[in-house]
């Protein structure tokens, strides 16, 4: 069976059970259910209820409770994300940093279930908090609430409760959303007190039970060459969630280090980061089972089946190359891929990148970035990606000259954990010039020898099957998303990813990065970022005519500062003389050569997200008019909004998104004072894009137009009220939860195997 086909049939069967598990909580509360029911109910309304706010690293508290181990290990009152540490912090890892609940309270976590008085926990209270204190069901909310993402967490323990009710009485739980309706909040209740118990695993189908041991036996051959191939796939693997089987519940799976080989229990090798020295002889990769429900901000499926297995024996294994010695783990070459892996063909590995190029790009926009404005603040609000072709004559292709510059190729490493790692970074600014000069050199040499020409075969085409090829990023301030094909009209950047800048990006963003590290750590991957993403756009600009490459860059950085746009490549002849082989007939090659790219790039044209598809007539004309009118009115609306166009025999959803416009986004500080918002546009698809929406819209199909003429007009902040008391649904409104539960039941049948919960700390309503 296809893989198209095979997905096809997983949606079907959970589209038709997933309505009944999300009835499950009614039907067990409404005959009062015995413990196995109740237990069930409870789980339910822990996904649909708490995990939309609590999970990843910005939970609230750190109270993550995607997996039982979370509920178990409890809250905390120290932040995660904090811009302001100087010393790299201890890590709280769910599932690496502590092994027993004992050891988490050790690291003063503490319970929010109780054990010995059953009921009277803290998330006993703060339901029960809520039911005394419920929202108003119309107007503003009350003053008071704070839905900022750098507000401080109140997190009361047991002892503190009493006095946090006293001076909050209206943040019971969820937290500035309607309560839990009274059925719903008796399964709850009688869950805590009965203890909360776990609901058992679901036992694994025989399937799963082979593809397990088959994958242990894969990873852990003998031979130096299948374990340089086990470490290059674990550090680029680490953060996946692995399903063995298809099917609409499957079992997920996550790639470890061990000191311990198959067939004995799993002694997991815990480090910051996935190069780090593992202090054992030797490594074995072991598959270790995650009893978790998938989020959406940090699910990034990936399929593990005999047929993946095979594709990495043919791509890996059976090449002609020897492994003479297996790298060490020094940080000057386990940080380094191109020194690490040097023995591995490059094509190996950038076809292993490429085969789900949309994964490797979502490792940095769904891994440990949970809150990134950081690291986000990078990239344009939304460009396209399209890849150089793993089969082109290219200096980057080549392993010689990629083994030359590994030393110039490497990235910024933490070796200290506190800011005096800064004192490094001219080191890797001019390693970086070296190498873009080097690169030019070759590059310039390929040309003039016709061994290489710039023209549309040395872009992959995904090889004429794969919809990988061409990829649409989203920018939501300080989250991203990333979809397959080309989205919205054309963007103001694209840039063209080579093997070394997707490695690059994947050991400065994922591999080495740390959620949990100094400032000075986090400063330095932004400023390097900067040096990737200028990269990826002179690819781009390199296939345009010569006499518009330096014209439009000079557009895209508007009043940036000289050292804020410096690079090599942008400044050689290079790039200033070289002619395309490309022949343009329009005013505005950038259009045109993208075009061109969206009908040759398999999969590029994105039907999948065309609003246009199945709309009636005036509400495709209305969305029209939304996504083609550039102007500051667009800056009201916020990065991410679910609308829901309803009518007698209509219900559809769509997704607005904002392209913020910038002068520039060249510099980490003064954002704001670099927006235009008379560039700013909106992107509409059909479905969902975005895992954190900021607002719900509920419009009837003939209000549509009235809709966008309402958005077209807005001036000012009372024009945006009125909007949003119109068309908006508010956080108090009393069918919030069930906007929701069906907004994910649709999201989630679309494709029950890569989509997971929304999140909804960033949600606005019109408080």
């Amino acid at each position: 069976m296809s893989r198209t086909s095979g997905t096809e049939a997983i949606r079907k069967r959970f589209t038709q059970l997933l309505p009944f598990l999300l009835l499950l909580p009614l039907a067990a509360a409404g005959a009062g259910g015995n413990a196995g029911a109740n237990t069930r109910a409870a789980h339910n309304l822990l996904q649909q209820r708490c995990m939309v706010c609590h999970g990843c690293y910005d939970a609230p508290c750190q109270l993550k409770l995607e997996a039982r181990a979370g509920l178990e290990r409890g809250a905390n009152k120290e932040l995660v994300y904090d811009g302001t540490r100087l010393v790299s912090a201890n890590m709280t890892r769910l599932f690496d940093d502590a092994e027993t609940v004992a050891q988490w309270r050790d690291k003063d976590f503490f319970a929010v279930t109780d054990d010995d008085t059953p009921g009277r926990g803290v998330m006993y209270r703060m339901l029960d908090l809520k039911q005394a204190h419920p929202l108003p069901g119309r107007g503003p909310l009350p003053e008071g609430f704070d839905f900022s993402l750098s507000r401080d967490q109140q997190c009361p323990q047991q002892e503190e409760f009493d006095d946090f009710a006293e001076d909050y009485p209206l943040w019971g739980m969820p937290y500035g959303l309607p309560g839990l309706k009274p059925h719903e909040h008796q399964v709850m209740t009688q869950w805590l007190e009965r203890g909360a118990p776990a609901l058992p695993p679901s036992p694994l189908s025989a399937t799963v039970e082979t593809e397990w041991r088959a994958w242990e036996t894969f990873l852990n051959g003998d031979s130096l060459k299948e374990r340089l191939v086990a470490r290059y796939l674990y550090e680029h693997l680490f953060l996946a969630s692995l399903f063995l089987e298809s099917s609409a519940q499957p079992a997920w799976f996550r790639l470890v280090r061990s000191a311990t080989p198959p067939g004995e229990p799993l002694e997991l090798i815990s480090t910051r980061r996935p190069y780090d020295d593992p202090g054992v002889e030797r490594v074995y990769y072991r598959l270790q089972r995650l009893p978790v429900t998938p989020l959406g901000k940090s699910h990034l499926a990936y399929r593990f089946d005999g047929k993946r297995r095979d594709w990495y024996r043919q791509n890996f294994l059976q090449r002609d190359y020897l492994v003479p010695e297996l790298p060490g783990y020094s940080p000057e070459v386990a940080s380094n891929p191109f020194k690490s892996f040097v023995a591995i063909p490059v094509r190996a590995r950038y076809r292993f990148l490429l085969r789900e190029a949309q994964f490797t790009i979502m490792n940095f926009i769904k891994g440990p970035v949970c809150r990134g404005q950081v690291a986000l603040n990078v990239i344009e609000d939304r460009f396209w990606v399209m890849f150089v072709d793993p089969e082109a004559v290219d200096p980057e292709l080549d392993g010689a000259f990629l083994a030359r510059e590994s030393d110039n190729l490497r990235l910024p490493k933490t070796t200290t954990g506190t800011v005096a790692d800064l004192v490094n970074w001219r080191s890797y600014a001019r390693a970086h010039d070296r190498y873009q000069e080097a690169k030019v050199e070759h590059l310039g040499e390929l040309l003039a020898n016709k061994r290489r020409s710039i023209n549309l075969d040395t872009l992959w085409d995904g090889d004429g099957r794969n919809p990988n090829a061409a990829l649409t990023i989203f920018r939501h301030f300080d989250t991203a998303s990333v979809v397959k094909g080309f989205v919205g009209d054309t963007p103001k950047t694209a840039w063209v990813i080579s093997y070394s800048l997707l490695e690059r990006i994947h050991y400065l963003l994922v591999a080495g990065f740390d959620v949990y590290g100094a400032v000075a750590h986090q400063l330095e991957t932004r400023l390097y970022m900067d040096f990737l993403r200028m990269e990826g756009e002179l690819n781009f600009l390199l296939y345009l005519p010569a006499r518009e490459r330096l014209k439009l860059r000079s557009y895209w950085y508007r009043k940036a500062p000289g050292f804020a746009k410096d690079h090599v490549f942008a400044d050689s002849a290079l790039m200033r003389e070289q002619p395309t082989d490309l022949r343009f007939d329009s005013d505005d090659p950038k259009a045109e050569f993208l075009g061109w790219m969206r009908e040759r790039i398999h999969g590029a044209r994105a039907t999948r997200y065309d609003y246009r598809e199945g709309a009636r007539t005036e509400v495709r004309q209305a969305l029209d008019v939304l996504a083609g009118s550039a102007g500051r009115h667009n800056s009201f609306m916020p990065q991410v909004s679910f609308v829901n166009v309803i009518g007698p025999d209509r219900d559809e959803t769509y997704t607005v998104l904002r392209d913020s416009g910038y002068a520039n986004i060249a510099l980490l500080f003064l954002e704001e004072s670099r927006r235009i918002e008379a560039e700013d546009r909106l992107t509409v698809v059909r479905g969902f894009i975005g895992e954190h929406p900021n607002l719900f819209f509920q419009v009837h199909e003939k209000q549509v137009p009235l809709f966008v003429a309402d958005i077209a007009g807005l001036k000012n902040e009372a024009d945006w009220r009125l909007l949003l008391e119109r068309y908006a649904v508010a956080r108090n409104a009393p069918w919030f939860w069930a906007l929701s539960d069906k907004f994910h039941r649709r999201h989630l049948a679309a494709d029950p195997l890569y989509h997971g919960l929304f999140d909804y700390n960033r949600y606005r309503g019109y408080e």
